[in-house]
């Protein structure tokens, strides 16, 4: 790695979280000088046990980032080693240091995920809170969100950027897709910078309301793959979240081969048409439809917004009821207590799973003896209701409510 270029004396920078009710985290305070070498300070209650690990980690951040000369005070909460040197990096480059300095990978760069997996649940983890990141996997959601957009105070985007990079370095989030929302562009175009080349699975585009902003950002990660000789694919999912995003769905839907599912984001959408978002989602009836058909003509998922009470159990179960049978497959969820409950609304009941798998049974035992009409028992059976079923089958196998057999 190269040299980098140290900062002036007078530059300071800080990064990171302190007090008595920061977990997982750390506060981080550089002083570059012009001579001593490093001269680091830690206060941690673990320090009996990690603070040689805190140290070794603090200097190989500081030897990558070439930085010889400077005090470092590190006040430490249980942060993992990959969150702590997000906060000495980006305390550095508050200081006026450049470059950047990624741990070691910890977790494998999986296989790309299936254009058309299932995305029923698709859990939210603010960017620049690592707290969330760890145990993410263990509830089970079809994906987390590494959020560096609306989670994320204007001030700590370039913190959140580096901590992003470094926990899809050194997180394991198990079988959940890893996506990361980007911020609106232009800024989001340094976010694909840092974190196109650690391969994450999709990238969620914010705010958008016309197909040349998806072209621009899939041109964009081409360009960052190619320099990086990276082949493998990156999903995008557009957010439509006004009227005229809305109106432009299907061109937004089909900017790009890359384009996987079209999402809304109600809360910005009922801002824009100037009303309030309510329970039973009335006022947003029109786009959330809208949607759905443009994604279904362009060939793509259909996925719903967030419910956004998190203690309202039944409402997201009623709204996820309701978001599949309009023909959504999903929807966004904030809070790991919702992902079960949204799971079994947009999953096919075992009633609905027992009637398509016989049907579907029928045809495929009609095909078999070459014959033109599917029957089950005195009903005949309309080619519309057996692709329906297969759908149901599809589905139920995803979810693993269905074996092959």
């Amino acid at each position: 790695m190269p040299k980098r270029s140290e900062a002036t004396p007078a530059a300071r920078g800080e990064a990171g979280r302190q007090g008595d009710d920061v977990r997982s985290d750390s506060y981080v305070l550089v002083e570059p000088t012009n001579e001593g070498g490093l001269d680091i300070e830690i206060e941690s209650k673990v320090g009996a046990l990690y603070g040689g690990s805190i140290r070794t980690s603090v200097e190989a951040t500081m030897a990558a980032l070439g930085m010889r000369n400077a005090r470092v005070s590190v006040s430490d909460k249980g942060a993992l080693p990959f969150v702590l040197a997000s906060r000495v990096e980006t305390a550095a480059h508050r200081a006026g240091i450049s470059g950047t300095a990624p741990p070691e990978r910890t977790v494998q760069r999986n296989a790309p995920t299936a254009r058309e997996r299932m995305r029923r649940s698709r859990l939210y983890l603010p960017g620049n809170e690592p707290k969330f990141f760890v145990n993410a996997g263990l509830h089970q959601p079809d994906a987390v969100i590494l959020d560096l957009e609306d989670s994320v105070h204007p001030d700590e985007k370039d913190a959140a950027r580096v901590l992003v990079r470094n926990a899809l370095r050194c997180v394991d989030f198990q079988e959940a897709e890893r996506m990361v929302r980007i911020n609106q562009l232009p800024l989001g175009f340094d976010d694909l910078e840092e974190i196109v080349p650690e391969s994450p699975d999709l990238i969620l585009i914010p705010k958008v309301e016309s197909n040349d902003q998806v072209e621009s950002v899939r041109e964009k990660i081409g360009q960052i793959q190619e320099a990086e000789s990276i082949e493998r694919p990156l999903w995008l999912m557009p957010i439509l979240e006004s009227a005229l995003g809305v109106e432009n769905a299907f061109a937004i839907a089909r900017a790009a081969d890359t384009v996987v599912a079209i999402t809304i984001g109600l809360e910005d959408y009922t801002a824009d048409m100037g009303v309030v978002k309510t329970v039973d989602g009335g006022e947003s009836l029109y786009a959330r439809m809208r949607l759905v058909n443009a994604a279904r003509a362009a060939g793509v998922q259909a996925i719903d917004s967030v419910f956004g009470d998190v203690g309202d159990m039944d409402g997201l179960e009623a709204w996820g009821a309701r978001s599949r049978a309009m023909g959504y497959e999903g929807m966004g969820c904030i809070h790991p207590r919702q992902i079960e409950v949204i799971h079994r609304a947009f999953s096919p009941a075992d009633k609905e799973i027992e009637k398509a798998r016989r049907i579907v049974s029928a045809f495929e035992d009609a095909q078999a003896k070459g014959l033109g009409v599917v029957s089950l028992g005195t009903k005949m059976i309309d080619p519309p209701v057996v692709k329906r079923a297969q759908q149901v089958v599809k589905v139920a196998r995803q979810a693993g409510l269905l074996t092959e057999d």
